[in-house]
């Protein structure tokens, strides 16, 4: 991305093993940060590609399905590696079942890894930040059931409209101390979660017809609204909720 840099800043990016996670990961070290990666799978891959780029990124490997866990994580990160300027929550879960249906389980598995932990982790580096008297940058990953219902995944899209309403209220609350809270809501992404869809012949019309681009997005697409958010030249934008979706929600 032209004109922006990153450099000498640090960048923890949650459940960034693989899809949009890694792809964010690795094109804010490619802009100079400093990152680290964090999840409960490998992040060998993601930290390769990163080196590949030219980047600098560390792994820490914990489960995010627990605000403890999530918490001591970054604690660590900040004892090992400095202070954290930018924060990237994208780790998240689906669980599908007709609403009648629908356990408490995969209820709380959802809005505990979505919602919950996305909360308590910006809690916390806000506290730092605010506490060394520096400003910061949060980028949560939303959705697109941030602004529409979907079908059979109930717990989701409060989850997802959740973190859109988080933008709004902790960018009123901390913008004042110099961090922006902003959210990411990708559109049709090509990812493993999607090979379904994509080898359905007339699902995959179905979705390319609505989108004006006419194409899916590659994770690298949402990778660069979040590095444009986390850089300087974002300075002044702060509690929104970008959609990043060839044109979807304007169709």
């Amino acid at each position: 991305m032209t004109g922006v840099s990153l450099t000498g800043t640090r960048a923890f990016v949650t459940g960034a093993n693989t899809g949009i996670g890694q792809a964010i990961a690795v094109d804010l070290a490619r802009h100079g940060a400093h990152v680290i990666a964090v999840g409960r799978s490998s992040m060998d891959d993601t930290l390769a590609q990163i080196v590949a780029a030219g980047g600098k990124g560390d792994a820490l490997r914990t489960d995010l399905a627990t605000v403890p866990a999530a918490q001591a994580a970054f604690a660590q990160a900040e004892d090992k590696f400095g202070p954290i300027d930018s924060l990237v929550n994208n780790a998240g879960i689906i669980r599908r079942d007709d609403s009648l249906m629908f356990s408490e389980a995969d209820w709380d598995a959802v809005m505990d890894i979505n919602l919950k932990v996305v909360f308590f982790l910006s809690q916390a580096f806000a506290k730092s930040r605010v506490a060394a008297g520096k400003g910061g940058s949060i980028i949560n990953i939303a959705s697109l059931l941030s602004f529409q219902g979907g079908i059979r995944v109930p717990s989701y899209t409060a989850s997802k409209s959740g973190v859109a309403g988080l933008a709004k209220t902790l960018s009123n609350e901390w913008s004042a101390q110099g961090i922006t809270v902003n959210a990411v809501a990708p559109g049709y992404v090509i990812s493993n979660n999607t090979a379904d869809l994509r080898n359905d012949p007339a699902r995959n019309k179905a979705i390319l017809d609505r989108i004006p681009l006419g194409r899916w997005a590659e994770p690298q697409d949402i990778a660069g609204a979040v590095t444009f958010l986390a850089s300087p030249a974002a300075r002044y934008v702060t509690g929104i909720t970008l959609p990043v979706d060839g044109g979807w929600l304007g169709r």
